[in-house]
């Protein structure tokens, strides 16, 4: 069985595991810290400045739909316990686990850094998929507005981009995208994994609620943007139940367009989601993990991922290939087979260099 920890108020994650490349073992004690009831004190989001290097990240995966993708944050705030991108908080040197939700690094000169990378000769146009690691509109954008800066430069140069969020902060840019919408050059994927707010509550802490994001598909429809729903991820005996009410609801709500993945633990999240499990759902915690198992090829529950293209997204066996059934049907029936959401790149303008001197 799953081991059981103390939640966290306000957190996904129940603790800090070690990253995989640390060289040093350390245990969580009271230090006079800790509350009457023996709670930790509560957990504060740190939040670090950084250079970006580079902005626009080239993936090889062929289970994607986008080959560019830029991500303004490190670390994100809403504390969905099964985010895949956990695992990369350990090459900072930190825990895929609270510190992945609670000490953020933000790439304060990603604007400046994506217009000098639109505009070097060497880039050739195709859509960019912004918040592909972590959500673009998480909590800190409010304060920094990186994202924003993001689509100002891309519509500036006619950068065709794709967004995916469960942040209902995307309406305050609706401004910037109704036009690009209207060009061909923008479409967004709200990800609703489940109508019921107690496993909301649980395994998506700090995101909008669900109703929330229902109401933002149908703000973002109403403006004239291509938006569809994101089921991901899918598991077992969570939200699996749920599949055919999400879509009903988000196809009522205004979606075009939907896609989903079963659940994936890579790395350290493997850990993580097992721990969580025993204490939110110690009742099913057992055949969750016995069907996540055998989705990955391994009843004996020695794996419980798959990082194989082609069957790491969609699981394989009698049960990926029904819920794979079950979403097929349920999305022809509302009608979300219908829209395919094609961008224009021939739109495309980059500045020229204004160092270079004219010809004539």
């Amino acid at each position: 069985m799953p081991s059981v920890s103390v939640p966290v108020r306000g957190r996904g994650a129940t603790f800090n595991p070690q990253h995989r490349f640390a060289t040093r073992q350390s245990e969580p004690a009271d230090d006079g810290w800790y509350r009457e009831d023996g709670q930790p004190p509560v957990l504060s989001t740190e939040v670090r400045e950084e250079q970006a290097r580079s902005l626009i990240v080239r993936n090889d995966s062929p289970d994607l739909h986008f080959n560019l993708s830029v991500n303004p944050y490190r670390g994100c705030e809403h504390g969905c316990i099964y985010c895949y991108a956990r695992p990369n908080h350990g090459y900072v040197g930190l825990s895929p686990g609270l510190d992945f939700e609670s000490r953020l690094f933000v790439k304060v000169d990603a604007a400046e850094r994506l217009r000098a990378e639109l505009d070097a000769p060497a880039y050739r146009c195709e859509p960019i998929n912004l918040g592909s690691a972590t959500d673009a509109y998480q909590p800190i954008e409010r304060r920094y507005g990186l994202t924003r800066k993001l689509i100002e430069v891309m519509s500036a140069r006619r950068q065709p981009f794709t967004i995916v969020t469960k942040s209902s902060l995307i309406e305050r840019d609706i401004d910037l995208l109704a036009p690009l919408a209207r060009d061909g050059l923008v479409g967004v994927y709200v990800t609703v994994t489940t109508l019921d707010p107690d496993l909301a509550r649980h395994w998506e802490p700090r995101a909008a609620a669900p109703w929330r994001r229902l109401q933002t598909i149908r703000r973002l429809r109403e403006a004239g943007i291509p938006v569809g729903v994101s089921l991901a991820p899918v598991a077992p005996f969570l939200n699996e139940p749920e599949i055919e009410q999400v879509l009903a609801a988000s196809s009522e709500a205004g979606a075009q367009m939907a896609f989903y993945q079963v659940l994936r633990l890579p790395w350290e999240l493997r850990e993580l989601f097992v721990q969580w499990l025993g204490t939110h759902y110690p009742d099913r915690a057992r055949r969750v993990l016995r069907r996540l198992a055998e989705m990955r090829g391994d009843p004996g529950q020695a794996r419980l991922n798959d990082p194989r293209f082609f069957s790491r997204m969609t699981g394989q066996g009698a049960w990926a290939q029904l819920i794979g059934l079950r979403f097929d049907l349920a999305v022809r029936r509302h009608g979300l087979d219908r829209h395919r959401l094609e961008l224009r790149t021939d739109l495309f303008r980059r500045c020229p260099d204004e160092r270079q001197l004219g010809l004539f």
